[in-house]
């Protein structure tokens, strides 16, 4: 397995297209890292530039030690699974995971003992002698994936594998990846859009925009600590809530004006942020945090804010509820014994522990 790191690269389409922007990133032996974000935000382009698919306009590519920038893709020692599975509709299933290791001149028993294993691994042994279209799609994701094991590479390169499937499927395929993840000890670089796959399978999330990394972590960290606005919106489901307002002192205190409402900060948050009052900051909640007072004891009075209900979705255990402030739309996620009426009043309190605090100009976190 390998070692990958990318420093300060760069990929510019045209005169003045800039897809990829000085990125920097160490990929370590036998890590699962994902890159999400938006589309358009440079991460699949960065993942075909380590495969060797797209050239790299500046900065270098190294996978375990070796500079690989003119390196052409099949000598990178990397393999590739793909959204459409490219699968040649002719061959069986066999023939179709034999067919790489054929061309490299191996010789046939190593061949069929490398794609017999993958197929154990991948539970296909039964499908080896079908031909792809008598195949489900997710047999067929199964199948490319297994093209890729038997060719034992360095490291293992997914661009967004699972958009094909349905939803059930999908859930199920995550899951077998990060198994064979565990299986493998191999390195992988995992592509999506969807944030869902990546809190569940990256042991570290990059999270990308505008060709640029946003921020670096474990799934954990990204979702409890992020670096700013745009990392704090795009990681969780449903998103944290974002609320804008200023910040005021009051007994001896500080409290956030939202102009509807005002909720007191925890004494820990007042103390670092003491030299923004009177400024304006953007104010972040998850929905979890935000609970129904009847149904939670104690809680500051000063953190409690009315709310009318605009819109129920049960969720089976939970239910999301969809509140106006007047000014402000924000989303609460309550245990499924919470079942208020459209139009109905209610009294949320805000878990000012959890909360966080953003620059309204330049979207970084300040507390």
């Amino acid at each position: 397995m390998a070692k990958v790191t990318l420093s300060n690269i760069t990929k510019v389409f045209g005169k003045d297209v800039v897809a990829v922007d000085n990125v920097n990133l160490e990929i370590q032996d036998r890590e699962f890292v994902v890159l999400v974000g938006p589309s358009g935000c440079g991460k699949s382009t960065t993942l075909r530039m380590i495969a060797g698919l797209e050239e790299v306009t500046s900065g270098d590519i190294h996978i375990d030690g070796r500079r690989v920038n003119d390196v052409p893709p099949k000598d990178r020692d990397i393999a590739m699974v793909f959204q459409n599975y490219a699968l040649y509709p002719h061959m069986t299933v066999y023939k179709n995971m034999a067919f790489g290791l054929k061309l490299r001149g191996f010789p046939k028993a190593e061949i069929d003992q490398r794609v017999r294993e993958a197929a154990d691994i991948l539970s296909i042994q039964e499908l080896l002698e079908r031909r792809p279209k008598e195949l489900s799609g997710g047999q067929r994701q199964r199948v490319a994936v297994g093209r890729a094991i038997v060719r034992k590479p360095k490291a293992f390169l997914f661009d967004e594998p699972l958009s094909n499937l349905d939803a059930k499927m999908r859930v199920q395929m995550r899951a077998e990846i990060s198994r064979l993840h565990t299986r493998l000890a191999s390195t992988m670089i995992y592509v999506t859009h969807d944030q869902v796959e990546a809190m569940t399978m990256g042991d570290r999330i990059v999270v990308m925009k505008d060709g640029l990394i946003q921020q670096v972590a474990s799934p954990l960290e990204l979702y409890e600590n992020p670096a700013n606005q745009f990392v704090a919106g795009f990681i969780g489901s449903p998103p944290m809530n974002f609320f804008h307002g200023i910040l005021e002192p009051r007994q001896g205190g500080l409290v956030f004006n939202e102009g509807q409402f005002t909720v007191r900060l925890e004494d820990s948050q007042a103390s670092r942020l003491g030299e923004r009052a009177g400024r304006p900051l953007v104010m972040g909640i998850r929905p979890e945090d935000i609970t129904d007072s009847l149904y939670t004891s104690g809680g500051d009075p000063a953190q409690k804010v009315e709310a009318r209900v605009d819109v129920v979705e049960p969720m089976g255990a939970e239910v999301y509820l969809y509140l106006n402030t007047g000014s402000h739309t924000f989303i609460s996620r309550v245990n499924n014994h919470v079942q208020p009426n459209v139009d109905e009043k209610l009294t949320m309190l805000f878990n000012m522990k959890k909360s966080r605090f953003f620059d309204p100009d330049t979207g970084a976190a300040v507390a």
